[in-house]
């Protein structure tokens, strides 16, 4: 298997809202973004899938030196020897790759935030910080547009919280800021244990409407002169905030269930944006 084979693999496989967008792009850009995202996404399976904190944090460390190896001209992993080739074109650094991995390393020490700034320290490692490289990906001429990236990582970040409340909550985290678990009156037992309750669904109420505020604010900052090349971010923006009006629907259900859309319909969303998006 190649190196551009096993990121495809590794993509497809992940049944991810990004895939969908990505066959829209011309090859060299599909390729780079597919190979950025199979990085991505060996990265996180870390913390997801390694039981033992300890293994995770070597195998972070290991990421680590991959990727300084790889920036040196010695990439050994199928994903950065698929990366590499395609780093000088779309100005993809060593450090973009690293705070990734710092933002996965944080889910090794801490499994709660405070409140809702040390939370967005975490979603701009892992999510913004990603949104600034497709973006580059994509295409981009406006200094603002990479604005725009940070602003849509953080609202798509947000959206997966609110998803995934159930299934983070069976590993011990929870990701739902203290103060505002502490503002709606809910125990951090209720959310480990699946405790529904009317407190718990005001809560998540607060969470969608941030959410919804911050894609409101992300496609405001996205200037019109990078709309087109941006597609493939608008396509996953819609795919996300289908999915949010999903839970909604669903009275956010998300604590024994993870709500998720069909491949169909993700396609339909992201070709029907590719249609209409100008």
């Amino acid at each position: 298997m190649t190196p551009e084979q096993y990121v495809q693999d590794k993509a497809a496989k992940s049944g991810s809202s990004f895939y969908y967008a990505f066959l829209f792009l011309p090859p060299p850009r599909r390729a780079a973004i597919t190979a950025f995202y199979a990085f991505c996404r060996e990265v996180d399976d870390v913390v997801d899938e390694v039981q033992d904190p300890g293994v995770a944090a070597t195998k972070l460390a290991w990421w680590r030196k991959e990727v300084q190896a790889a920036w040196a001209g010695q990439p050994t992993h199928p994903v950065t020897q698929a990366l590499m080739p395609h780093t000088p074109a779309f100005d993809i650094r060593a450090e973009h790759l690293l705070a990734v991995i710092e933002g996965c390393e944080m889910d090794l020490s801490q499994s709660r935030y405070l409140d809702f700034p040390g939370l967005a320290r975490y979603c701009h490692l892992v999510a913004g910080v990603v949104g600034e490289v497709a973006s580059g990906i994509f295409g981009r001429t406006e200094a603002q547009t990479v604005a725009y990236a940070h602003r849509l990582g953080l609202a798509m970040q947000l959206t997966n919280i609110i998803r995934d409340v159930g299934d983070d909550a069976r590993r011990g985290r929870i990701y739902l800021p203290v103060n505002e678990l502490q503002q709606f009156g809910v125990k951090a037992h209720e959310v480990l244990n699946r405790g529904y309750s009317d407190r718990f669904t005001a809560l998540m109420k607060f969470q969608a409407e941030r959410a919804h505020r911050t894609y409101d604010e992300a496609l405001a900052l996205l200037p019109a002169a990078d709309r087109r090349a941006q597609k493939p971010g608008l396509m996953m923006a819609r795919i996300y905030r289908t999915l949010l009006r999903e839970i909604e629907g669903q009275d956010f259900q998300v604590l024994h269930q993870r709500t998720s859309l069909t491949p169909l319909r993700k396609l339909w969303i992201a070709a029907r944006t590719n249609w209409t998006v100008r």
